[in-house]
């Protein structure tokens, strides 16, 4: 009986354990799950502190550990990127505030996107103190939010970005306002006087390099580059330079560049070059009166074919391209609503000249002109501006073929150039230009929308709402099947 009674003892002191060891482990999922079900908006909230009162630095050590994880967690559901400020505090914004970059890592992965934001640029006091006051984020970072959320390429989610989706991504906000040529106030010849701002875009995306080695971009395979608008010249101008600095950290990455919608034309008006106002300036004089202001920077091998004065023609994307040893896709509508606003066109405006639409009809052509030589290309014939964030990025199609796939079957092609395979893949065609020569014909485009009534239009009906007098220009809608009407009607 007493060998009895010691086992019926044993026995239930070990139910007793065990019901401890399930309830720790049932409080354990309940921290996490309350920790993901508290998220408002794109901020991820911390989890609830535990009733229960352990040892101080026990309690302190695990409750960091549960908010590493519940960050984590959170941050993977809700696409999600982390605000860090540069380490190099003397690398700032235009006002001197911290420069920095959202983060979302992708634990494992060895594919890395830096992404630069777009904004155009100020080029005196007097077009700065305007951009500071009417877009301060572009100068400073006083305002920036602790978390981003990515979309079109930079989303984490499989379903809209099918190949990116696991990569590390950086987003690097605009704060320099001098497409990301700025290296910083210039020893010789001095700056302007006038010049209250600092300038070192080019700088902040060499400390935004720097403070992602710990990140492990060392150990990076593939390293891409991207930007839109403005942020797609500063891939241009930037990209050997982010190719050389990871060689000397000892990377064996292959870097390589996505510039959208910064593929621009020089102006065919002629205009005063004191333009006082950015609206009234010419890309050309933009940067030619902001890289002193800036101290900009420009590829070696194009600044070498340009002499003292010139340098700001490496800005034009059909004059730098061919410089680059780097690998570039670009993306670039081809009818580019930022390169007619720079003559002047506003679609929805007041009106449109004869002389306005005819420079519209030859803008395609300019834009496919510039681009036969570029290996690796998408160009629809649409007008619209920016496309890899827009959030429906896969709908548009050239030839029947995505954006996505594109870029996929240019990273099939140079893995392929790697093992010394130089034969394409069949199907996969990444040089991509439409060939219909009219805005919108390309049946994919975005929709074209009236600013008043926010109601959808076809391209004629926005022309004739402009005041263009359809039948005098032959752009009559009872027109055979060849006529733009009929183009438009099917591919609008």
């Amino acid at each position: 009986m007493r060998i009895l009674g010691q086992v019926a003892f044993l026995l239930l002191l070990g139910c007793i354990c065990c019901q401890n060891n399930r309830n720790a482990k049932s409080g354990g999922k309940s921290s996490k799950k309350t920790g993901n079900q508290n998220q408002s908006g794109d901020v991820a909230q911390s989890p609830p502190e535990d009733d229960t009162h352990p040892a101080p630095g026990r309690a302190a050590a695990e409750s960091g550990r549960e908010a590493a994880a519940a960050g984590r967690a959170a941050a993977q559901q809700t696409d999600e990127m982390r605000l860090h400020h540069l380490r190099n505090t003397q690398v700032t914004c235009n006002d001197g505030t911290a420069a920095g970059f959202y983060l979302k890592e992708f634990r494992g992965s060895r594919r890395w996107l830096l992404f630069l934001e777009g904004g155009w640029c100020c080029y005196n006091k007097e077009t700065c103190d305007s951009r500071y006051q009417n877009i301060p984020r572009l100068m400073s970072s006083s305002g920036w939010p602790q978390t981003k959320r990515g979309s079109g390429i930079l989303s984490s989610q499989a379903e809209e970005n099918p190949h990116w989706h696991n990569a590390n991504i950086v987003f690097i906000p605009y704060c320099s306002s001098d497409v990301w040529s700025g290296t910083g106030p210039a020893p010789t010849p001095p700056r302007p006087r006038q010049a209250d701002y600092t300038f070192m875009g080019s700088l902040i995306i060499r400390e935004v390099i720097n403070d992602l080695v710990p990140k492990g971009i060392k150990q990076a395979k593939v390293v891409m580059l991207t930007g839109t608008s403005a942020g797609g010249t500063g891939v241009l101008l930037n990209i050997e330079k982010v190719a050389s600095q990871l060689e000397l950290l000892g990377a064996e990455t292959q870097v390589r560049g996505l510039v959208d919608s910064g593929w621009f034309l020089e102006s065919k008006q002629q205009r005063s070059p004191d333009c006082p106002e950015t609206v009234s300036c010419s890309p050309e004089d933009a940067i030619k009166k902001g890289l002193r202001l800036w101290n900009g920077a420009v590829p070696d091998k194009c600044r070498q074919l340009y002499k003292r004065g010139e340098e700001w023609q490496c800005f034009f994307g059909h004059k730098l391209y061919a410089t680059l040893t780097s690998p570039v896709f670009v993306v670039q509508w081809l009818f580019d609503e930022e390169q007619l606003r720079v003559e002047n066109i506003y679609l929805g405006g007041q009106s449109l000249s004869e002389q306005q639409w005819l420079y519209m009809q030859n803008l395609g052509k300019e834009f496919k002109n510039s681009l036969r030589d570029v290996t690796a290309v998408f160009a629809p014939s649409c007008l619209s501006h920016t496309l890899i964030t827009k959030s429906n990025w896969m709908n548009f199609q050239v030839k029947g073929t995505t954006l996505p796939r594109a870029l996929q079957c240019w990273d099939r092609s140079l893995q392929d150039a790697n093992r010394n395979n130089r034969t394409t893949a069949k199907g996969c065609p990444f040089h991509l230009v439409d060939t219909c020569q009219w805005p919108q014909c390309n049946p994919t485009c975005p929709a074209l929308v009236d600013q008043a009534t926010q109601q959808e239009l076809t391209l004629l009906q926005m022309l004739v709402a402009m005041g263009l007098d359809l039948q005098r220009l032959g752009l009559s809608p009872q027109g055979n099947a060849g006529s733009l009407a009929s183009m438009v009607s099917n591919g609008g």
